[in-house]
């Protein structure tokens, strides 16, 4: 469990890599190790809610649950106990695998039907995805990446939807053939953690079967959303029966030029 543990302290480290938004404040073979994260998620009436999160990942965690701890000077005690109660069910769901990325995607995107009264029971329910605006945002990025395979496909599609979801990106994850090309639309520091999860997650297996990270991702282009570019609603998978099929989801897309510099040569 050590070896899962460091793993995921890597990971963290690399995600919440800005000042003060990340601490390990203890370590010990006994005691297991505890953290701090800093992070902000949608409030009531889409406020940003500034969220203080302590984990206390004991030495048989993830066979075990996690200490929660949550604080925030924008909350009563109340809900911050409330907040921490329902992260803990929701670790329940995640036992015997690395969590703590998890539940703070989790907290973000529900905090709202946490902390609303006539949310209750809603708290699992998926916050809707901003409205693109007309305008071209500074922060709204495209960026295209190439897998060389999947071999846990199910799982791994599953993972890649959750993290999109989680990180508030859209876009397509496109299969044709062999080729596996995920799109993705959004927040550049979004897909940049989208990016440093793909990489430091164990989200497929070997050819033993063992979990292992995904090693052969490249990404192939990245640039600022254009006003000729679609603007992508959601995070979607879609399978394609022919290269013209796929060529046209680009075009549609605004995407013919890109389509034609970097897809076309992964045919041949």
């Amino acid at each position: 469990m050590a070896e899962a543990v460091q793993e995921e302290l890597l990971a963290l480290s690399a995600i919440f890599c800005g000042q003060d938004k990340w601490e390990v404040l203890s370590r010990s073979e006994t005691d297991g190790t505890v953290v701090r994260i800093h992070t902000k998620a949608d409030g009531l009436l889409d406020v940003d809610v500034p969220l203080e999160l302590v984990f206390h990942l004991p030495a048989p965690y993830p066979l075990c649950l996690p200490g929660v701890s949550v604080t925030s000077e924008h909350l009563t005690r109340a809900q911050c106990v409330t907040v921490k109660d329902k992260l803990l069910e929701q670790a329940q769901k995640l036992l015997s695998e690395p969590m703590v990325h998890e539940l703070v995607l989790w907290v973000q995107q529900n905090l709202r039907h946490i902390l609303s009264p006539s949310g209750a029971g809603r708290e699992g329910a998926k916050c809707a995805l901003p409205t693109p605006s007309t305008p071209v945002e500074d922060g709204q990025w495209i960026t295209l990446v190439h897998l060389d395979h999947m071999r846990a496909k199910t799982k791994y599609i599953k993972t890649v939807e959750k993290w999109a979801s989680g990180l508030r990106l859209t876009g397509r994850l496109m299969f044709l053939g062999k080729i596996i090309l995920i799109l993705l639309q959004g927040d550049r520091n979004s897909i940049k953690e989208y990016l440093i999860l793909q990489k430091t997650s164990k989200v497929d297996v070997d050819s033993s079967g063992k979990k292992c990270k995904e090693k052969m991702i490249s990404v192939l282009f990245e640039t600022k959303v254009q006003t000729e570019h679609k603007r992508f609603l959601a995070f979607e998978v879609k399978e394609y029966s022919s290269l013209d099929e796929l060529q046209k989801e680009f075009e549609t897309a605004g995407l013919k030029k890109l389509f034609f510099e970097f897809v076309l040569g992964l045919v041949k």
